[in-house]
């Protein structure tokens, strides 16, 4: 009997062959980081919302196949096409592929009933790989004989604000793949017959890493599959922003996997720098130019690091999806005198903490002295948000932004550690540049980066925590949160060359 492949199973197989074999014969080797795990849980949300929109009255129906099982899901789907109410998950087989619909509308064609397909994505555009997504829709529900009057792909609209009372008419945004999906039926033909020949095979098919792997999704056996390859010791992957045809072409197309093997030739100053500090094992400091640089920037002095909380379906008033909204922030602030003090503000409370934030980091920073910031393409893009949404705020905000100094930018151009591996976050550059215990995140308890965070937040927030989860979880956040901006002032120093000050 042959094997159903799902839509998700063929879409596995357009982004590599090897991935699908290994999701149908070894899906336990697969391992889905808290990025993916948030992008289905976004998913999750903006299917919930799409519901009430596309079906105001509340007459539709949802079909859960992880409750009925996929034959009880399909039967019961063929039951209720024969009505005109909307189903949401509404499933179809045919061809050797399955495939379940998010939003299935009753129209008319010619005079009887037919079917308006939507498919609902959590993202902000309309991806190319979208558009095979519809065509495999659209070809296994027409084979199941499903009349279809249109197929449509609809996206959030990130320039959506939230009117709040759970109003969120205009959050998604509606395009006809109509022409495109119906006229791709060959195309969906070949991909099923060749996913079907991949799934057969007995052996792992053999294929190397590469931008693959990454695109258009991040596949969970990423890990597995670099375990069965050649380690090198210095990959080239560790170079930064690889983005010249001829560098692409070297580590994409001809396989060069060392930087041992990749000329000087195609490689920009600060690749250059990279190869040749891991190489050596030797690091890189122009201590004399960053100290020129910082001493620009006279004491008083302060350092500030935000956690941010983002849905894709906007909770509150004001918001747009994705937007990255600060619900913590850090601030050390070192004297004149070379004394350093701590203040902290993080809202656990579930309601939105903008306005209190923006406040409360207005009256800490006060109207002179420099603010360091790790990236300040972050920070100046939410205090850039703050004072648009509070404008009584937003002078007061922007000059805040007008203060701004990017310790980032320091490190990117005047230091480099073999151990850094081609990146400058500060988790890579903070335990090269500045050794202490005190400043390891990984003997942080719980909390250890911006992504984590955010998970946090959103169990401290639920309703279903208890009061000592978010005690613990308050205790986490600080402690991070903490560590960013002490690590910055540590950082500030071995820069700047002040190894006068006791901090």
């Amino acid at each position: 009997m042959m094997r159903t492949l799902s839509k998700t199973k063929l879409l596995a197989y357009r982004q590599c062959p090897k991935r699908l074999w290994l999701e149908i014969h070894r899906p336990e080797l697969r391992q889905d980081s808290s990025t993916t795990q948030a992008s289905f849980n976004a998913g999750h949300e903006v299917g919930r919302v799409a519901r009430r929109l596309y079906d105001p009255a509340g007459k539709g129906q949802l079909i859960d196949v992880m409750a009925e099982g996929f034959d009880a899901a399909l039967a019961r789907s063929r039951e209720l096409l024969g009505s005109s109410r909307p189903i949401f998950e509404a499933g179809f087989a045919a061809g050797g592929a399955q495939a379940f619909a998010d939003v299935m509308l009753p129209a008319k064609r010619g005079g009887k009933r037919a079917w308006r397909m939507i498919e609902v994505k959590s993202s902000t555009s309309l991806k190319d790989y979208y558009r095979d997504d519809a065509a495999i829709q659209a070809f296994v529900a027409r084979n199941a004989g499903v009349p279809l009057a249109s197929v449509a792909l609809a996206h959030i609209d990130s320039k959506w604000v939230y009117p709040g009372s759970e109003d969120y008419q205009g959050l998604l945004k509606e395009n006809d793949l109509t022409e495109e999906a119906f006229g791709r039926e060959s195309e969906v033909v070949e991909w099923i017959a060749n996913a079907h020949a991949i799934a057969r095979k007995r052996a792992e098919p053999k294929m190397g890493t590469g931008s693959h792997c990454s695109k258009p999704y991040e596949c969970g056996f990423l890990a597995h599959c670099q375990s069965r390859e050649p380690q090198s010791d210095y990959p080239a992957a560790w170079l930064p922003r690889i983005q010249s045809r001829k560098l692409k072409a070297l580590i994409d197309e001809e396989g060069v996997a060392d930087l041992r093997q990749v000329p000087d030739a195609v490689l920009n100053d600060r690749q250059l720098r990279v190869k040749h500090s891991t190489l050596t094992g030797k690091a890189y400091f122009d201590a004399e130019q960053a100290a020129a640089e910082l001493a620009a920037h006279k004491l008083p002095a302060y350092f500030l690091d935000f956690e941010t909380i983002l849905f894709a379906v906007p909770v509150w008033k004001g918001t747009r999806p994705y937007q990255q909204i600060p619900f913590q922030f850090s601030l050390h602030m070192l004297s004149r005198s070379g004394k350093l003090s701590h203040v902290s503000l993080l809202d656990l409370s579930g309601n939105d903490p903008a306005k209190a934030l923006a406040e409360a980091l207005i009256a800490a920073l006060g109207e002179r002295g420099p603010v360091f910031v790790y990236n300040e393409k972050f920070e100046k893009a939410r205090i850039n948000e703050l004072a648009e949404r509070f404008p009584r705020m937003r002078r007061a905000l922007l000059a805040i932004n007008e203060r701004i100094v990017d310790l980032m930018k320091i490190a990117e151009a005047h230091y480099y550690h073999p151990s850094q591996q081609g990146s400058w976050s500060i988790k890579k550059v903070l335990p090269a540049a500045v050794p202490d215990p005190r400043l390891r995140y990984d003997s942080l308890a719980g909390v250890q980066d911006g992504g984590m965070a955010m998970s946090a937040y959103i169990q401290a927030t639920s309703p279903a925590a208890s009061r000592s989860d978010k005690e613990r979880i308050e205790k986490e956040l600080l402690e991070y949160c903490w560590l960013d901006t002490y690590g910055m002032v540590r950082l500030w120093q071995f820069f700047s060359g002040r190894n006068d000050l006791a901090i």
